[in-house]
């Protein structure tokens, strides 16, 4: 049986999907599987950040830029004002999961967000999102209208904050070890390797 790598994310953090980049690379090499773990920021009423403001655009000047360009991976800072909150697409991954596409999902909203500037929070952009990975446009729609994944994903929140006292994303839990922040490379394999569950 693989390991199973938790990854407790956000997917309005670009760590997050470098760390999505950076696994999926070890990926080639050892066999593991990966478990997206949703971890909000800023849920709603908390605002959230302003691409104008001065802490994102130090952030990424000096520190997401140049990661950026050492990992190869391209990248912009969108400019949605302030930045979505991620509920509701968190919602969507709930519908992702029990489809089976996790993976493709997560992938597809980082992209979406760092990549192509789309608001991640608004319900039409998710709708579209989730036609492109073959889920049944209508069907998508309704169960987030209705909220039918609004109380499992309530659930795993409360989970990661008061069982698992997660603080920080990215944070990866392989079997008993946890590593908080983003890792290099090098660093990554080792805790996968070293740490097997």
């Amino acid at each position: 049986m693989p390991a199973i790598i938790r990854v407790y994310s956000n997917y309005v953090c670009p760590y997050c999907f470098f760390a999505e980049d950076l696994l999926a690379r070890i990926a080639k090499e050892q066999l593991f599987s990966i478990e997206w773990m949703p971890f909000e920021l800023r849920p709603v009423p908390q605002p959230t950040l302003r691409p104008e403001g001065e802490y994102l655009e130090r952030a990424w000047r000096e520190s997401v830029y140049p990661m950026a360009e050492r990992i190869g991976i391209p990248i912009v800072l969108p400019r949605i004002s302030p930045q979505p909150h991620t509920g509701l697409a968190f919602e969507g991954y709930q519908y992702a999961l029990n489809h089976g596409q996790g993976q493709a999902y997560t992938h597809r909203m980082f992209t979406a967000f760092f990549q192509e500037e789309r608001n991640i929070g608004e319900l039409s952009v998710l709708t579209e999102l989730a036609e492109e990975l073959g889920f049944d446009r209508p069907a998508f729609r309704r169960a987030l209208e209705a909220g039918q994944h609004r109380d499992r994903h309530q659930q795993t929140l409360r989970h990661a904050q008061e069982e698992m006292h997660i603080t920080a994303v990215p944070t990866f839990i392989n079997g008993p070890e946890r590593l908080q922040g983003l890792p290099s490379l090098p660093q990554l394999r080792a805790f996968l390797t070293d740490h097997e569950a």
